[in-house]
C-alpha cells in the first residue's frame, strides 16, 4: 500500500495594516475619521494632530503609509506642513476648502489626493486611503473642476503641477518649536493660507442648509462616519439619551426615517441632491 502524502496549503501572509494620521483641527471631524478608518480590518489610525505642527511630529514618529490633512489649522496650518509631510508619506488633503489657488498648491507642494468634504461617501473615503497608499489619486468633483478651471483659465502650457522636490528617503529637520520659521516655500502674498483662513466654519453650508444646531451638525458628521449612539455619546460627553433627542430632531429636519437615509443627504449623495456626486 503506498503511503499518501498529505500536502497542506500554506497560508497567505495577512495583509500589512495601512498606518494613518489624520490632522484636523475640528475634534468632531477627527474622531469621525479615526472611528470610520480604525473599523476597517486593514487600516489602523496610528495618531491624531490638531495642527500641523503635530502632524509633522506625528508623522516623524510613526511613519506613516499616509496622512490626511486638512487645510485650515491654526499655527502651522495643512498647505504650509505639506513639503515635510510629503516627505515621509503620501498625503491626501481632507478639507472644506475647495477653491482653485488651495487646490492647485496643495498639487504643487506634493499633495497626492483632495477630497472635499460632503462629496464623498465613507466607503469613498476608505477606497480612496487605500489607493493613495497604493499610488492611484483621487480628487472629489470640486476639487477636479477647480483644476479644470484653472487649466482652462491659464492655459495648459502655462500651468504644470510640478511634482513634490521632496524625497521620502530625505532627512528633512523638523522645527524644533511651534515658533521656528520653516526652512521652505514662504508664503506667497494672497497665498492659500490666507484664503483658507476666512473660510466657513466645518460644516457651515450643510449646518445653515438644513437649519441644524452647532451641536447637531456634529451628531450628525459623527452619524454619516458611521459611529452609533454610545460612541457619538462618549465622542460629544453627552448620554445616550441626548443623543438620541438630537438625532430625532436632525431626522425632523432632514425629513428622513433612519440614519443611512439622513447620512445621504447630509453627505450630499441622495437621489435629486444638489450635491450629489452623479
Amino acid at each position: 500500500m503506498s503511503a499518501t502524502t498529505t500536502h497542506s496549503r500554506t497560508p497567505s501572509p495577512p495583509t500589512p495594516d495601512l498606518r494613518v494620521v489624520v490632522a484636523d483641527d475640528n475634534p468632531v471631524v477627527r474622531a469621525g475619521l479615526t472611528a470610520l478608518l480604525s473599523g476597517r480590518a486593514d487600516i489602523t489610525v496610528v495618531a491624531e494632530a490638531a495642527d500641523g505642527h503635530e502632524a509633522c511630529e506625528a508623522a516623524r514618529r510613526h511613519r506613516p503609509d499616509i496622512v490626511l490633512l486638512d487645510v485650515r489649522m491654526p499655527g502651522l496650518d495643512g498647505i504650509s506642513a505639506l513639503p515635510y509631510l510629503v516627505g515621509i508619506a503620501p498625503v491626501m488633503m481632507l478639507t472644506y476648502s475647495g477653491e482653485p489657488e488651495i487646490v492647485e498648491e496643495a498639487l504643487r507642494r506634493g499633495a497626492d489626493g483632495y477630497l472635499v468634504h460632503g462629496e464623498f461617501t465613507a466607503d469613498q473615503l476608505v477606497t480612496a486611503v487605500r489607493d493613495i497608499r497604493d499610488g492611484r489619486p483621487h480628487f472629489t468633483p470640486t476639487a477636479a473642476g477647480a483644476m479644470l478651471r484653472r487649466l482652462r483659465a491659464s492655459g495648459a502650457n502655462a500651468y504644470e503641477v510640478q511634482p513634490s522636490t521632496y524625497s521620502r528617503e530625505q532627512s528633512i529637520p523638523l522645527p524644533l518649536s511651534r515658533d521656528s520659521s520653516l526652512p521652505w516655500m514662504p508664503s506667497p502674498p494672497n497665498s492659500p493660507e490666507t484664503a483658507s483662513r476666512v473660510q466657513s466654519n466645518v460644516g457651515q453650508s450643510s449646518r445653515l442648509r438644513f437649519q441644524l444646531s452647532t451641536r447637531e451638525a456634529e451628531i450628525m458628521d459623527l452619524i454619516a462616519s458611521g459611529m452609533n449612539n454610545q460612541q457619538i455619546a462618549a465622542t460629544c460627553f453627552i448620554s445616550e439619551k441626548t443623543v438620541k433627542n438630537h438625532i430625532n430632531r436632525i431626522f425632523a429636519k432632514l425629513t428622513s426615517t433612519s440614519r443611512s437615509e439622513a447620512a445621504a443627504k447630509w453627505l450630499g449623495t441622495a437621489v435629486g441632491s444638489p450635491r450629489g456626486l452623479g
